[in-house]
């Protein structure tokens, strides 16, 4: 049996073109009102699973939750209704944080573009590569190339 691996390469302008395609679309609106159903209304966890969506998403999310519960598609879960402004102020400090925290690891791996991107794979792919043959070099001159030791010979039993 032959398996055959496809390798796609998907780049930053396919991603940029899925969103264009994905955002406001049946697909979007329909997986905005599963993650409402499936996390009862708990807005941290649907703005987490719902695909190219950040903060600045949110009040569109929520009119789109709040006219599914108008047109009674989705019920009207407490979690979601009484939401704290507290809450949604919390939601979108850490959102900014974590933001700011991916633009310093950027900046500090030196990722500018794909190219970048790709250098550093291409760099972490040669460091396991010398880490392995390493480790394998450790282990021949542990184990390996030792003249064989006399032990016990075993013979096959026959049976009785």
């Amino acid at each position: 049996l032959k398996t055959c691996h496809l390798l796609l390469q998907i780049t930053v302008k396919d991603i940029e073109d899925f969103e264009k395609s994905y955002k406001d679309s049946e697909e979007e609106l329909a997986d905005i009102k599963a993650a409402y159903m499936d996390f009862e209304g708990d807005m941290d966890r649907i703005m987490d699973s719902v695909l190219c969506v950040d903060y600045t998403d949110e009040p569109r999310i929520r009119k789109i939750i709040e006219k599914a519960i108008d047109d009674g598609e989705v019920p009207a879960y407490k979690c979601f209704v009484k939401e704290s402004k507290q809450k949604r102020t919390a939601r979108k400090r850490r959102v900014e944080k974590e933001a700011r925290e991916a633009e310093k690891t950027k900046e500090e791996l030196g990722l500018g573009d794909e190219d970048d991107l790709k250098a550093l794979i291409q760099r972490r792919k040669e460091d396991r590569k010398k880490e392995m043959d390493d480790f394998l070099s450790q282990l021949e001159a542990k184990y390996g190339n030792k003249g064989k030791k006399g032990g016990k010979k075993t013979t096959a039993k026959k049976g009785k």
